[in-house]
């Protein structure tokens, strides 16, 4: 405890003395209550979820659509073939292949087949996702209007390319709170694929909370023997200790608040007291003793190796059952320029078990039915070569004209939509096209949220997910 002497001169000793006493023993109270204020200020949910909470397993670099999710006849027919001029049109390439003289048709890596009632095409690579394929939504005319991947992955994740914004899980986090006051709303998790290594780097402005409270920002859960930063007493404090430094800690950032309005200063108190409460919880959560041999089975024996994609989407399982409300994984190496033939299969093997797990074991759990998840990228992959066609060097460019992205649980219709034309260059039918902005708005639909009425007021302006520009709901694939 710090002698009065100590106290900043802002405070005077009098003013420090009437609000220690009401601080002390309520810090954790007007923690919660701010979270609170700010979900209930907004009137969120605005109608009745159809999900509580979201795991989202964010690709990065670009998964190719043509060869998982898209393959047709017309691409063995046309393999070798100059992708026609009027289909290419005046779409924007990357500076990577706009100066290639010859755009070939570069058919899929591996064959594929029909899949559950809906008969999705699946590729081969993926056969434990060709498994749940009735479980899944499948969305093939995604569309972005990036073509670069930090401005597609940044628009992806906040709504806009421009940086400083809020991302999807803290606008949830300030929506609707956590459900667990022991765990942040918002959890991140990373890994690194065999396919392209290493893969496109990934900023923590991505889970930022931009100009929402920074209370909302997604705390990063690491592997290894300290999963989150910081959270750690300094040597030489313990537990009780500790407590007594946030208690005086608290009464003089309420103090400070009191005098100067600045929210962040209560946004800093309710951080001090998680960290405390994670202290216990997250050592719980991340020993993965109490689950089963048939767990492990069910991922893959890489679900054993923290920090892999399968651990990760166990620990997303882990941390929905206790009530967080945002999970992201962003898994690395899916930006194949070249030895496409190679690195996709990698890839996918990192991926395709686990992805199907977490939907099974979601499932077996009663949670999948609340929980909408998640699989995709910032953008597809072009039709035609980069690269020599012949000699197993080819790759594939960035194509955000035409993707694809599948949903399930969570209010999620399984199935299809959308559709692109024989060359999977173009949406088959424009009013099917899905923007970043229809699947922001669609994704808060589900959650209760309105995109039209949920904003926050910054530098003049209601600031939104969805951005200015109008964004639909994609009624069609809610159940």
């Amino acid at each position: 405890m710090p002698n009065i002497s100590d106290i900043p001169n802002l405070f005077n000793r009098r003013a420090f003395l009437g609000t220690v006493g009401s601080s002390f023993g309520s810090v954790a109270l007007s923690s919660l209550l701010g979270k609170q204020a700010s979900a209930a200020s907004l009137g969120a949910p605005y109608h009745a979820p159809k999900a509580k909470r979201v795991i989202y397993l964010f690709q990065s670099g670009g998964p190719s659509h043509v060869d998982l999710f898209d393959g047709k006849p017309s691409l063995q027919k046309n393999h070798g073939k100059e992708l026609p001029d009027e289909v290419r049109g005046d779409q924007r390439v990357t500076g990577m292949t706009s100066g290639q003289k010859a755009f070939p048709v570069l058919q899929p890596m591996a064959g594929g087949k029909q899949c559950g009632e809906a008969g999705i095409w699946l590729s081969n690579l993926l056969p434990h996702t060709q498994k749940i394929a009735d479980k899944i939504c499948l969305i093939r005319s995604m569309q972005t209007d990036a073509i670069n991947h930090d401005p597609a992955v940044t628009l992806i994740n906040t709504g806009s390319s421009q940086l400083g914004n809020a991302s999807l899980g803290s606008w949830l986090s300030y929506g609707l709170g956590s459900e667990n006051e022991n765990l942040p709303a918002y959890m991140v998790l990373l890994s690194q694929g065999t396919g392209k290594n290493p893969g496109q780097p990934i900023f923590s402005r991505l889970w930022g909370s931009g100009y929402l409270p920074s209370e909302h920002q997604g705390v990063l859960l690491r592997s290894g023997a300290d999963p989150v930063l910081y959270l750690d007493n300094p040597k030489g404090i313990d537990r009780r200790q500790r407590r007594g430094q946030l208690d005086t800690l608290a009464a003089l950032n309420q103090s400070f608040q009191k005098q100067n309005y600045d929210p962040e200063t209560l946004a800093r108190i309710s951080a001090y007291e998680m960290a405390y409460r994670m202290q216990t919880s997250v050592p719980e959560l991340t020993n993965l003793k109490d689950e089963p041999d048939s767990t492990f089975e069910l991922y893959g024996k890489e679900a054993r190796r923290p920090g892999s994609y399968a651990a990760n989407c166990l620990l997303a399982r882990r941390l929905v059952e206790r009530g967080t409300r945002f999970v992201q994984l962003f898994h690395r190496g899916w930006d194949q320029h070249s030895a496409l033939g190679a690195q996709l299969p990698n890839q996918c093997l990192d991926t395709d078990q686990a992805s199907a797990a977490l939907i099974q074991d979601l499932e077996q759990r009663g949670l999948l039915d609340e929980t909408l998840v998640i699989w995709g990228g910032e953008f597809g992959r072009t039709v035609y070569s980069q690269g020599n066609i012949n000699g197993g060097v080819a790759g594939r460019d960035h194509h955000g004209r035409a993707f694809s992205i599948w949903m399930a649980g969570g209010g999620i219709k399984p199935g299809s939509y959308g559709s692109t034309d024989d060359y999977c260059w173009n949406v088959s039918n424009p009013a099917e096209t899905v923007h970043i902005r229809d699947f922001n708005a669609t994704i808060l639909h589900l959650l209760g949220l309105d995109h039209n009425r949920f904003s926050f007021p910054y530098r003049g302006l209601d600031q939104k997910l969805t951005g200015v520009k109008p964004a639909r709901v994609i009624n069609d694939i809610i159940a």
